[in-house]
């Protein structure tokens, strides 16, 4: 009778475990996928609305412009890893889009089964991650290479540590509105926000911003995007302070 009781009790906790087990896998199924937040098709396009920081006269002064830009999914191809990768055209307006579209490069969109990847000047980020729900955080920048902006003639200090960025979902609205814009289902992925004398209260003092997170709807795609990345160098044995980096801030205003 002993023996039956144990084997009862070790067949209980064996089905408790299986249980538990089978829950887990459960809630990690029940999740959306990540294509489902970058839906990618060959014509599908998305126009945004884009104010971009510069520094001017020397880059002493910030400077607003603004203007449109649309990406087009053009075709599917194959990364240099052998996945299926798209390729996306980057075109550029006048604030109003009023003028003609003008080439602006293209990059590429490589989504996996578990994560999405966004190639664009040889920068590989991890942009989206399963399981898409409030709390997951991965390095989305964990394929940069030290001192990233280095060659596009960003001399400052903000990418010494990008790959160490801590990406992560910090919330997910079942409706919001964004410049006018209404939307369902939209998570924001916060990737960093970081910063220090901003704004520039004491002009003898370092200053920098690194300021980065996204917004993705359901069906749509990426909707809104903050990213800035400066320094103010106060320049104590020069003639001026200067800055160096940029900003972008964009939203969606028009898809198919």
């Amino acid at each position: 009778m002993r023996f039956n009781f144990k084997l009862q009790l070790l067949i209980a906790l064996l089905i408790s475990i299986h249980l538990i087990s089978c829950k887990g896998e459960t809630e990690d199924f029940a999740t959306e996928p990540v294509s489902e937040y970058m839906p990618l098709e060959v014509g599908k396009y998305i126009t945004y609305r884009i104010d971009s920081l510069v520094f001017v006269d020397f880059q002493r002064f910030p400077e607003v412009h603004q203007y449109q830009v649309k990406h087009v999914v053009d075709a599917e191809v194959t990364d240099n890893l052998g996945r299926k990768s798209y390729r996306i055209y980057r075109y550029l307006n006048n604030e109003d889009g009023s003028g003609e579209w003008v080439p602006d490069g293209t990059y590429f969109i490589t989504p996996l089964r578990n994560r999405i990847e966004v190639i664009e000047d040889n920068l590989r980020i991890i942009k989206l991650q399963a399981p898409m729900r409030e709390g997951t955080s991965w390095k989305g920048n964990s394929y940069l290479p030290t001192d990233a902006y280095d060659p596009f003639g960003y001399n400052f200090s903000n990418d010494d540590d990008m790959q160490n960025w801590e990406f992560y979902v910090q919330q997910f609205e079942s409706g919001t509105t964004i410049n006018g814009q209404n939307y369902t289902d939209v998570y924001t992925i916060e990737q960093q926000n970081d910063f220090s004398n901003v704004p520039i209260a004491d002009p003898l003092s370092y200053g920098y911003k690194n300021r980065a997170t996204e917004k993705y709807s359901r069906g749509i795609g990426l909707v809104y995007r903050e990213y800035e990345m400066w320094e103010y160098q106060p320049n104590l044995s020069g003639p001026d302070p200067y800055y160096s980096g940029f900003g972008v801030t964009m939203w969606m205003i028009d898809h198919n």
